[in-house]
């Protein structure tokens, strides 16, 4: 008997030490997790940051639809200063100015029309999947919005925003940790996910991760 005990206890120990070991793996694979899901949706949210401005800069405007803002990435263009020459320092010594030095045909400076693929992604973006959020699991888009936000002094000022909540971030993941980090955005009063732009800030493009 005192032999089945001693290996009821061992037994008890290793149970014991395993749990022990789970609850202390456990928040450290989350957070290397959560670590690798973020880093890859807030370059997304960069992305989308970057064909929002480029839009607006053609439009006067963002857009928060999605269909819009991808046929613009794949089948737009922008304009594109082309720069041939630059002064030089007998040209400053001259005192000829880039505008005269471009009159003189010593410099060239041509706008022309570049798509928004080249000129903004170096040509390596998939439009399509601008708007996936990209974890593993069934696809979700990232939530899009773009409105006019009148100031003080009536001036109309476009903004965007594009979010991901933490639950679709980090889905799969420990759900008891996802809600404990979700809590404490919300205490301290931060959106529980990343977020890129601001429907109500009138000057704010920047991430929540920034």
């Amino acid at each position: 008997m005192k032999i089945v005990y001693q290996i009821l206890l061992l037994i008890a120990a290793l149970v014991l030490t395993y749990f022990i070991y789970q609850s202390i793996q456990r928040p450290i694979e989350f957070e290397k997790a959560k670590k690798a899901r973020y880093e890859s949706t807030v370059e997304k949210l960069k992305d989308i940051r970057k064909a929002q401005i480029a839009y607006k800069d053609v439009y006067g405007q963002f857009t928060g639809s999605w269909d819009t803002l991808i046929n613009f990435v794949a089948y737009d263009s922008v304009r594109n200063v082309r720069k041939i020459g630059e002064l030089t320092d007998s040209m400053i010594e001259a005192e000829l100015s880039e505008a005269k030095a471009i009159e003189m045909g010593l410099l060239i400076r041509d706008t022309i029309r570049v798509s928004v693929i080249d000129a903004i992604f170096g040509g390596s973006l998939d439009a399509n999947d601008l708007k996936m959020v990209p974890v593993p699991g069934a696809p979700t888009e990232f939530h899009l919005g773009a409105t006019l936000i009148v100031t003080g002094s009536g001036i109309k000022v476009p903004v965007f925003e594009a979010k991901a909540h933490n639950n679709v971030v980090l889905n799969g993941l420990n759900p008891q940790l996802i809600i404990n980090l979700n809590d404490r955005s919300r205490t301290n009063e931060k959106y529980p996910g990343l977020r890129v732009g601001s429907l109500i800030e009138t000057v704010n493009n920047s991430g929540n991760w920034e």
